[in-house]
């Protein structure tokens, strides 16, 4: 058994989501005392927490007061949060024409706002121990050369990630580390919804595969280990090869 992250209490939020639950399962098999977060106390939470040994947290991430409610409860327990990572978020695509202000304005709140929501009730504690590790989910499709017309509002809610993750690493150094991870294609639930196109999209990638939840979770808890003590204010693209294959 891996023990880099021996006794490092992680809180990873969206942790019923394929990319969450994967990175927390890794975090816990590396030594990780891990904290889940769900937006309801669904039984899949439970269960991952049951099979983790963890504790956890339910709270609707575009809610800041519930979110700063539940972390001060947790910690309370804990007694400090080490490392953050925000998996929560949601992509709704719709043609530009069609989308409603609500449409943006949904996956703003979801993928930006409740990342923020999560660092403003975390960041203090990490303050107070003077330590903190936070990677943030970002996408392939943050950055402009693989945004994508199909959904654009989720493409510029992961930008919004893109540029807070510099920002606040700019503001929290040295103490906190803040890096971003945006991941290419990956096998989740949600890629039973892709399409042909899309699919053939995945497999354009230099490795001609999608990614499996794990490898993401992998570069998640890499960068919120002390392994990557020299890296803070980066957005590490982990997409197989597909931004720069030309495609």
């Amino acid at each position: 058994m891996r023990d880099y992250l021996q006794n490092k209490v992680i809180l990873i939020t969206g942790s019923s989501g394929g990319i969450g639950s994967a990175t927390a399962t890794l975090a816990s098999e590396s030594g990780a005392k891990v904290i889940l977060h769900g937006n309801t106390n669904s039984k899949k939470l439970e269960g991952l927490a049951r099979k983790l040994k963890a504790d956890f947290i339910a709270c609707d991430v575009t809610n800041k007061s519930s979110v700063i409610k539940e972390v001060k409860r947790i910690v309370e327990k804990t007694k400090k949060i080490e490392g953050l990572i925000n998996c929560a978020g949601i992509v709704r695509p719709k043609p530009f024409l069609e989308t409603e202000d609500e449409n943006w304005l949904e996956e703003y709140k979801v993928n930006f706002l409740g990342t923020v929501h999560f660092c403003q009730a975390v960041i203090p504690y990490m303050l107070k121990n003077k330590y903190g590790r936070i990677v943030n989910i970002a996408s392939i499709r943050g950055h402009s050369a693989t945004s994508t017309p199909r959904g654009m509002s989720y493409s510029a809610s992961k930008a919004a990630i893109v540029n807070l993750t510099a920002a606040l690493a700019k503001e929290y150094a040295p103490n906190i580390a803040v890096n971003a991870v945006s991941p290419g294609f990956v096998q989740t639930e949600m890629s039973k919804t892709w399409n042909e196109t899309v699919w053939n999209q995945a497999k354009s990638s230099l490795l001609k595969r999608t990614a499996q939840p794990s490898e993401i979770g992998e570069a998640l808890l890499f960068l919120i280990s002390g392994k990557a003590s020299f890296i803070t204010g980066q957005t590490i693209l982990v997409d197989g090869g597909y931004t720069i294959s030309g495609k």
